[in-house]
Formats: C-alpha cells, structure tokens, sequence
C-alpha cells in the first residue's frame, strides 16, 4: 500500500458469543475487531469518525477488506488491535491491522482495509473532502 503515518492499539476481550463450535473466534469477527481499531483510532486523532462523515455530508463505506488468518483466539483471551492508518494522495482512507493474542504476544490475524468518500446523494468522491484535507494537515507531518 503506502507508508504508515499513524498509529493507535486498543484492547478486545473475546466473548463466548463471538466463538464458534470449534471453541474458536468465529472468522467474521475479525472484521468487527478492525472496527474497533478504527473508532479507537478515530478517537485519538479526531476529525475522521463515522460521526464526522455524517455531519459533513459523507459516508465512507469499506470497498476493500483483507483478512489473513494465523492462529486462534478463544473465549476470554484478550488481544490489542494495532490500527495503522496509511497516508494516500487520492480520496480514500486506508488502514491495515495486526491483531496479537496479550497472553503471549503471537499475531493471530492480519489485515487491510481501504474505505471511499460518498456524498449523501450516493455519489462517490473523486476529489478529497475538504474536511478530510483539515485532518491530514492537522495530524500528518508532511
């Protein structure tokens, strides 16, 4: 993809709802633990929130999604979700992830996924928004 500019962890407990027969994290659930890596980093570097794209007229739909799959987690294993965000020119936000069981450090998933702009009349954004411009000069060291 491109370089990594910044970066947030946060914290996942794996519930018993989020496991499958085989006792393991069911594979969709990945998907929603890179969510949660986005908002948590959409909180620490504020201005890219789902919220922020609604109020400025946006929405930014996930067009792309890879997941690699290394080893399990189980019920009441905690992991840390590292969310990179990789700085782009063209008008999409991407992120890639690394998901590491907290027990004993190994990386369980990895994964990437890139996200566009569409206006609230359902046309997606060729240009950059003006508020995502905002963003990267406020947080990207250029």
């Amino acid at each position: 993809m491109g370089e990594v500019a910044l970066s947030t962890t946060t914290t996942v407990q794996v519930r018993f709802s989020e496991v499958d027969s085989m006792q393991v994290v069911w594979h969709g659930v990945y998907v929603r633990y890179f969510e949660d890596g986005r908002e948590a980093f959409g909180r620490t570097y504020p201005g890219i929130g789902y919220m922020d794209f609604y109020h400025n007229g946006y929405t930014a739909p996930i067009v792309d999604l890879q997941v690699q799959y290394i080893a399990p987690l189980t019920v009441n294993d905690t992991a840390t979700v590292e969310t990179r965000y990789i700085a782009s020119d063209a008008a999409k936000l991407c992120f890639e992830y690394t998901v590491r069981r907290d027990r004993d450090g190994a990386v369980v998933a990895r994964g990437s996924s890139m996200q566009v702009f569409v206006e609230a009349g359902g046309e997606m954004s060729l240009n950059t928004p003006a508020f995502y411009e905002a963003w990267k000069q406020k947080w990207l060291k250029r």
